[in-house]
């Protein structure tokens, strides 16, 4: 048997964020001031976390709080950072770089949800499905309840940190729980897991492969929080 933790973190704050514009895989920005202190903070927060493997989009607002987060961490020194082009986020098409609203209002004029719709040039969900290997993404609301930042990964042999993207962790998020059947938190809410993850919000799993004759299978898989976001209480009193 084999068991690892993977923890996924999206980006902290850019401006296009803050004014909720779409972002996708064309328009490549870099974190806000806040997003930098977002990062900083989650990089605190998981300082004492011994990390075994860290990778990240290859989209400069997730290598910046990728590399926020190893430079505040105490014990992960000689982990290099791996970049992953397919950890970046859905692709917009004609939408990128534009106003949220606007892609609600192309969504209801074509007669479907914001979810489900897919701009001129953007990615379908079904396309991230298949490049991703992942399930399709639901939103919903609510936080995960607080803990500590080693909630979950003691008898874990290496600790695996993913910083991505709203969209692909979702995505993520959704096949672990639906179509890998990972165990549930106590008293979780699906809404809650399946929710859309605040910036620099962390979810983590524990994941357990089994030998056989065809090769490593997955035995068990349990999901210890979503969406945690404890380490952004701290920015009001640090600003």
């Amino acid at each position: 048997m084999f068991t690892f933790s993977l923890t996924f973190i999206r980006h902290g704050e850019t401006q296009y964020n803050k004014d909720k514009l779409l972002q996708g895989q064309g328009v490549d920005t870099p974190l806000s001031d806040t997003g930098v202190r977002q990062a900083e903070a989650v990089g605190r927060y998981l300082a004492d976390v011994p990390l075994s493997e860290a990778y990240a989009s290859n989209l400069q607002r997730a290598v910046q709080t990728a590399e926020l987060i190893l430079a505040n961490n105490t014990c992960s020194s000689g982990v290099e950072l791996l970049l992953e082009p397919l950890l970046a986020e859905r692709g917009f098409g004609v939408a990128e770089g534009r106003p949220k609203e606007e892609l609600k209002n192309m969504a209801n004029a074509a007669g479907q949800s914001c979810r489900d719709f897919t701009p001129p040039g953007g990615e379908t969900l079904e396309q991230m499905q298949e490049v991703q290997g992942w399930g399709s993404p639901t939103a919903a609301s609510d936080d995960a309840p607080s803990g500590p930042a080693e909630e979950g990964m003691r008898g874990s042999s290496a600790h695996v940190l993913v910083v991505s993207h709203g969209a692909y962790i979702r995505v993520a998020v959704r096949h672990l729980v639906e179509d890998l059947k990972c165990s549930l938190p106590a008293a979780s809410k699906m809404s809650q897991l399946l929710s859309p993850c605040p910036n620099t919000g962390i979810s983590r799993f524990v994941l357990t492969l089994a030998a056989s004759s065809s090769g490593p299978v997955l035995h068990d898989a349990r999901c210890i929080f979503a969406n945690r976001k404890d380490h952004l209480e701290t920015l009001a009193t640090d600003v």
